[in-house]
């Protein structure tokens, strides 16, 4: 009695390893045979003695042909089997690991000691201090400036790794928040290839960790250092690149995920408009950002610059487009956990200020200053205020906090500065701020103490109208929780600016003793309402105490208490009642995330 021994496949026959009268042990491969360029092994179903070869190489065969015959029996054969490469001597893995140490900084020392010459740290060191240990997932490690029409290959490997970005998935604060909140995507332009600059691989790359993010709906961090378009590579299908997609795929990211620019060094060109798209930039001393580097501005005919010369952190940090200053980079590394940390949810352990404190920060004399920042710190849980542009727009104070540690964003007038009276710049810093927590699922707390909006005709000239315009379409356009608390002053348009639009559209509207809420200044409603009564008081003595018998009467009747009277706010509290106050309407109000928010603003 013979045994068949048959192909499992459609299939051609490659190779025949035994001839009839072999002596074979079960499991020995009698023949080679392949399908649609895969190899399959035919074996001897048990041991015996091959009676008969039915096929040759080269012939087709369907699935079953029987291809030898086999009489069963005990022999002393042993099973031939394939020759198993150990892994650590397998050629595939030997030239993937000598091609991935090529991408650690080891490899290149001359360029990475000129980094750390001026002080600074390398891409792959930055990322790592940034994310979670053993969390990065790179992506596009292997890709490489696209020169091969002017560089040799090998050149390439070895001294444009990455094409000049480093890129990945990876995780941020998940000791803090756990795994699944901590998700992040994060790419960093590496200054030691071809100065940071942008080549058509690099684009790549960014388009699909861009679309990659968006899907997966986690924040961006991105180190945004380099010189901008990169004119040498050679190997682009394509004359000028207007058509990638990195900008527009960065600039969908806004609203729908967290996004935060690290610049430091020189960051120029497109490497600036990438950065200028995100919620958020943090910026070390050393930086210079730009749309225009020096060749650009020289090439437009309008002089002759240093890098240095271009945007440096005071310009910055003055005119509000740099978020949060940093040291250095490990500062900005550790600013940009922080930031992030308001967007990944609550913490279960916090520390309350005490809120006595909140009775004596407004002065009981209405027109002395006092500092606003305070009472942040103190209705906010300690040690968790980040203030966002603080050296501009200063009228409105931003910043991002927590209360019982749920992240809240905190909008305060500032009497330090005009008086609080809100300005274009406050306007802008507000209006902006508020798309930011509406986007991201963050209640808003206002603290108000305003006279109004700014007036002259130095003001309007800096088309206030407009910028005005915005607080109340930004806030008439909100979803998450709103809360409004008087410190002191609630005078007009700019107290309802600071409310969303209108007392009433706040979930809740409360001031302190201290608080005045009025449609105009006082002082000027008096000189305006009774000019004629008081320009016919000949007596300037007389017109004076009559002037200022006004002016007491009409703050008696601006009162918190008489407004709360009038349904024109909910309630005057206890100062050191605030937290309690905000912490139980905040517990009432649902926590989910907006979803149809189309973008924040660049600016």
């Amino acid at each position: 009695m013979t045994v068949p021994i048959s192909v499992p496949t459609d299939c051609t026959v490659v190779d025949v390893l035994v001839d009839a009268g072999a002596e074979v042990a079960a499991d020995t491969i009698v023949a080679i045979v392949e399908m649609m360029k895969i190899e399959h092994l035919v074996r001897a179903p048990e041991a015996g003695v091959v009676s008969e070869i039915r096929a040759e190489p080269g012939q087709v065969l369907k699935a079953g042909a029987v291809i030898a015959t086999l009489i069963p029996g005990a022999t002393g054969a042993q099973s031939i089997d394939e020759v198993v490469t150990a892994a650590a001597d397998r050629a595939d893995l030997a030239e993937l690991r000598a091609r991935r140490e090529l991408l650690t900084d080891d490899a290149r020392p001359e360029a990475v000691a000129k980094i750390h010459g001026r002080g600074r740290r390398t891409a792959r060191e930055n990322l790592a201090d940034l994310v979670d240990e053993g969390s990065f997932q790179e992506y596009g490690s292997f890709m490489y400036a696209a020169q091969k029409g002017r560089r040799d290959i090998d050149d390439l490997i070895a001294n444009t790794p990455g094409d000049g970005i480093v890129g990945g998935l990876a995780t941020v604060n998940a000791d803090l928040f756990g795994e699944a909140d901590a998700h992040v995507a994060v790419m960093s332009y590496d200054y030691t290839v071809l100065a940071g600059t942008q080549g058509f691989r690099g684009h790549e790359k960014k388009d699909r960790l861009l679309s990659v993010a968006h899907q997966l709906e986690v924040p961006l961090v991105l180190f945004a250092e380099g010189g901008g378009g990169r004119p040498g590579d050679t190997d682009t299908p394509f004359l000028a690149g207007l058509q990638l997609n990195t900008f527009a795929w960065i600039a969908k990211l806004s609203g729908h995920v967290p996004s935060v620019a690290i610049v430091s060094g020189r960051c120029f060109a497109g490497n600036a408009a990438l950065a200028g798209v995100c919620d958020a930039i943090i910026a070390t001393p050393d930086v210079n950002l730009g749309m225009a580097g020096p060749a650009m501005i020289e090439g437009g005919g309008l002089g002759v610059f240093r890098p240095e010369d271009i945007g440096p952190i005071d310009v910055h940090i003055a005119n509000g487009v740099v978020d949060l200053a940093a040291d250095d980079e490990a500062h900005a590394v550790e600013l940009t956990k922080r930031y992030l940390s308001y967007f990944q949810g609550r913490l279960d352990q916090w520390e309350a200020p005490d809120q006595d404190a909140m009775r004596t920060i407004v002065p009981e004399n209405r027109k002395r200053v006092y500092e606003v920042r305070d009472a942040i710190h103190t209705l906010a849980d300690v040690d968790s205020v980040l203030e966002l542009r603080p050296a501009w727009g200063r009228s409105i104070v931003t910043a991002l906090a927590r209360i019982e540690g749920r992240p809240v964003g905190i909008m305060a007038n500032d009497p330090g500065h005009l008086g609080g009276a809100i300005d274009s710049d406050a306007a802008d810093k507000g209006a902006r701020f508020m798309q930011l927590c509406d986007a991201h699922g963050l209640p808003i707390v206002s603290l108000c103490d305003t006279p109004g909006f700014m007036v002259g005709p130095d003001a309007e000239q800096t088309a206030q109208v407009r910028h005005f315009g915005r607080m109340f379409v930004v806030g008439a356009s909100l979803s998450v929780p709103f809360v409004t608390v008087i410190l002191r002053k609630a005078v007009g348009l700019g107290a309802m600016a600071m409310t969303a639009g209108s007392m009433h559209a706040a979930l809740l509207s409360v001031a302190w003793p201290t608080g005045e809420v009025s449609g105009m200044g006082i002082e000027g409603a008096v000189k305006h309402g009774a000019r004629r009564e008081l320009d016919a008081i000949d007596d300037p003595t007389h017109r004076a105490e009559r002037y200022d018998e006004l002016v007491a009467r009409m703050y008696d009747n601006a009162k918190a208490l008489n407004a709360a009277a009038h349904n024109e706010i909910d309630d005057v509290i206890d100062p050191a009642d605030t937290r309690r106050r905000v912490t139980q309407v905040l517990a009432a109000a649902p926590s989910t995330k907006r979803q149809n928010r189309p973008m924040i603003d660049s600016w």
